[in-house]
């Protein structure tokens, strides 16, 4: 249950000059062979890149209905849909930038963003500008923002599993089971989502990888007109960055990755979601102290333990009678996990759970039900969630046997509940995939990879630090920046000097500090 952190150029770009500096660096076997379909797409995304440097980008004012205004502009980048076949069927990408805002000597090419998921759009990162958030005025004037729909996401040839109002509607069944057949009940769910699946996007299925989405990476690159790629990977697309890093290292300029996933094979996906649940624990508990510290502003409780107790109450009111007929405890789940992922979301939280303790019922229906009007909403979150099973199950083998996922899943509920059942329904599709899945990349350091930004919270539910710690292990040179007892999934976004001061001088001169850096908190939110 990853999670995107927040998504939140002077002069034309010259088209047709640029072209991919070198071929994919191309896997290996373990008899030392490379594998024909691994050279194939190597060769394709060559092809593609030279392509898509040719054509450039044709850009425009973006359409009305995607709601980004004048000076952002939109274009399309078009990819192949299988790499090993570049002159085969083809999709199309839908991307967008600001161009910078300094002088032409000041400009230093595009940088582009992803902000996780997977499923997430990256399309509203050069609202950044227009907003003129201060975090990014100065990398403003080196970098045209540039963000993507990657594929099947959004506008890029999105996919679906399910009617969107049928994803949507409400109340659900409560994630925690009580019985074999709540068990039983939840796997029929997940099995016919699977299927559902492959009806509606069987097509892309096989396509969905993570591989896939950093040679789609590459033709961007190209189409931009740049040699070398800027990127800002946050969540997922930290992910993606190691991928992109470990295929491409001669094609990155600059790389900032923030709330990292660990990429060690082993851990994609199955036992990354795992250990999710154990870091969700961890600041699900440090929220609720923060409650009970203002219980003088809440009124839920003066310990943890009274906070818990009283949450417990409300999921098991809810559970028994859906509140407002629609939020029950799966509903609650979907509202309060948004406190363990960001720390902006502390006070709201608690806010609105207390005004529902005072009486205002519609207030936690307003933040928790979905709304069944707002049909272009739902449909982007069905997309969202299609495009999230199908990378994280094609990117890896997962667990066919339910005896194991019922094994881990009961063993991890005992101490880390919060989010263990939720998130194992989430992820049970895997279980029974109708494509093909693959072998997780062997991420490590390629010759030519220049020294690459790591930033991570300590207590990070999303991506646990220890994935920080093994991406800095396996990409030689690269620098770590901690916030440490900070647990925001998504440091760069927040006013933090010591981090955001480093990460401009990176995107700006190159330079990182000779020894990796350790930053005391940003500000702790207050009611």
């Amino acid at each position: 249950m990853l999670g995107a952190a927040g998504a939140l150029m002077a002069g034309a770009l010259v088209a047709g000059a640029i072209t991919a500096p070198a071929a994919e660096a191309i896997p290996v076997s373990a008899d030392g062979r490379h594998h024909d379909r691994a050279g194939s797409e190597a060769r394709g995304v060559r092809i593609a890149a030279e392509r898509s440097a040719k054509a450039g980008i044709d850009w425009k004012d973006c359409p009305e209905d995607w709601g980004l205004t004048a000076p952002i502009q939109c274009g399309w980048v078009t990819v192949p849909l299988d790499y090993a076949k570049p002159y085969g069927k083809k999709i199309k990408l839908a991307v967008d930038r600001h161009v910078s805002t300094g002088t032409q000597g000041e400009r230093q090419g595009a940088l582009v963003y992803n902000p996780g998921g997977p499923g997430g759009s990256g399309m509203r990162f050069p609202t950044r500008v227009t907003s003129k958030n201060p975090l990014w005025t100065k990398t403003a004037k080196a970098y045209d923002f540039v963000g993507f729909d990657p594929r099947g996401v959004g506008r890029s040839a999105p996919i679906s599993c399910v009617d969107p109002q049928e994803f949507v509607k409400a109340p659900k069944a409560d994630p925690v089971p009580d019985s074999e057949a709540d068990r039983a009940a939840q796997r029929k769910l997940a099995r016919e989502y699977a299927e559902g699946c492959g009806e509606r996007s069987g097509w892309m299925l096989p396509h969905m990888t993570t591989p896939n989405a950093a040679r789609d990476l590459d033709v961007i690159r190209a189409a931009l007109g740049e040699k070398k790629l800027n990127f800002l990977g946050v969540s997922y697309g930290t992910y993606l960055g190691a991928v992109y890093g470990t295929l491409f290292p001669t094609h990155v300029r600059r790389m900032v990755v923030d709330s990292v996933v660990n990429p060690a094979r082993e851990n994609i996906w199955y036992r990354a979601n795992l250990n999710q649940d154990i870091a969700f624990q961890m600041r699900w508990d440090d929220w609720k102290a923060w409650v009970a510290q203002h219980d003088s502003v809440y009124g839920i409780g003066d310990t943890p333990q009274k906070v818990e107790k009283e949450w417990l109450k409300l999921r098991a009111a809810a559970k028994k009678q859906p509140i407002g007929g629609v939020v029950g405890p799966a509903e609650l789940i979907g509202f309060f996990q948004s406190a363990p992922y960001y720390d902006s979301a502390w006070a709201p939280t608690a806010k609105t759970w207390s005004a529902y303790r005072a009486g205002d019922t519609q207030a936690l229906i307003d933040a928790a039900a979905p709304d069944m009007s707002d049909l272009k909403g739902n449909a982007s979150a069905e997309n969202g969630n299609a495009v999230y099973n199908a990378v994280e199950c094609a990117d890896a083998k997962w667990p066919t046997s339910w005896r194991t996922w019922d094994r881990d899943n009961t063993r991890l509920h005992k101490k880390y509940p919060f989010m263990t059942w939720a998130n194992a329904w989430m992820n049970l599709p895997c279980a029974t995939w109708p494509a093909k899945q693959q072998t997780p990349l062997n991420v490590k350091t390629g010759k030519g990879l220049p020294p690459v930004l790591i930033v991570q919270a300590t207590r990070d539910a999303a991506t646990p630090y220890e994935g920080a710690v093994e991406l800095h292990k396996r990409f030689k040179g690269s620098r770590l920046i901690t916030e440490k007892d900070a647990g925001s999934h998504g440091v760069t976004g927040l006013v933090n000097p010591c981090v955001n001061e480093r990460v401009d001088t990176y995107l700006l001169t190159g330079k990182t500090d000779r020894r990796d850096v350790t930053c005391t908190p940003h500000a702790t939110p207050k009611p």
